[in-house]
């Protein structure tokens, strides 16, 4: 899928054209998957450009490096001030995706990665609708399982641990369905590919919790204090295959996806196979607060102009 990036990228602390923006193809991250990224949304209300949680993603975007001592070697409000001043610079009026990553560089075939290794930060940016369709997808639970701390730390957002998430969406997509849902090594539901999720039962909103191998999203946890907040019950505990598939909604929740339903599991419906009340009342909310339409929450976004 070819990206319309924007003119100019953020390369090792200087704005350059795309084109100049090279690594060599002894690069470190290429041969093992040492890089770290994140993802993250502004959104564009007519008025300004809003990036969402911009803060809480570059704590995490510095934490995912350090469960393998891989050096981020600028401050958090370097990478916060690049972010902005990208947008700026390629007069982003439009709601848009942002990806910063850093990698390991030119470090031979070393396998012993130290603090020391020579890393490189990049960061770009494209507009940027939705991921899913907002009206419902399809989903199979896959046959590969989410990795667990047994093997790798599942709370880096490390380039080598997508791997797993890609071959589970291979398998959904050859079985015909829009997103995997992965189960933990205990046989518990963990979360998507790349997405959290959320079940409804009993007019309580259920999320599977992070010894399930479940990532700490930043978008998983605004929905938990967005329902807080609404007086709904939130609960983060272990769910059972079975126990997601006779629940009354389920949702996931990301960066990208925002907040999408899910109409049926292994082709079977969920609920009446329509976006539920509970999930339809999220999305709205969501769509409010990204959109800075809803003051309460307004401390989640950082204006660019």
């Amino acid at each position: 899928m070819s990206l319309p990036l924007s003119k100019y990228v953020w390369f090792d602390g200087k704005f350059v054209p795309l084109d100049k923006a090279k690594v060599p193809i002894t690069t470190h991250a290429i041969h093992y998957g040492t890089s770290i990224f994140e993802g993250i949304r502004a959104y564009w209300n007519k008025k300004n450009l809003f990036v969402f949680r911009l803060e809480e993603h570059v704590r995490r975007f510095r934490r995912s490096g350090q469960f393998y001592n891989i050096s981020l070697n600028f401050s958090d409000k370097q990478i916060s001030d690049a972010i902005i001043n990208l947008c700026k610079k390629n007069t982003m009026k439009k709601s848009c995706y942002i990806r910063p990553f850093y990698f390991i560089g030119d470090y031979g075939i070393n396998l012993h990665v130290t603090e020391k290794a020579p890393t490189s930060v990049a960061i770009f940016s494209f507009p940027f609708g939705d991921l899913f369709n907002k009206n419902g997808i399809t989903a199979g639970i896959s046959t590969w399982r989410k990795f667990s701390d047994m093997s790798t730390p599942p709370q880096a957002k490390m380039g080598g641990n997508y791997l797993n998430s890609i071959i589970a969406t291979q398998e959904a997509k050859r079985n015909g369905f829009d997103e995997a849902i992965l189960l933990d090594h205990n046989g518990n539901v963990s979360e998507a590919p790349g997405e959290n999720i959320f079940m409804v039962k009993n007019g309580q909103l259920i999320t599977p919790p992070l010894s399930s191998s479940a990532l700490e999203g930043i978008t998983r946890d605004a929905i938990i204090k967005i329902g807080k907040d609404l007086d709904i019950e939130v609960s983060e505990r272990e769910v059972t295959r079975s126990e997601l598939m006779v629940s009354e909604e389920v949702f996931l929740t990301g960066t990208a996806a925002e907040i999408t339903p899910i109409i049926s599991i292994d082709r079977k419906k969920i609920g009446n196979g329509k976006p539920g009340d509970i999930t339809k009342k999220m999305m709205d909310e969501y769509s409010d607060i990204v959109m800075n339409q809803n003051d309460d929450y307004s401390y989640w976004l950082t204006s660019v102009y």
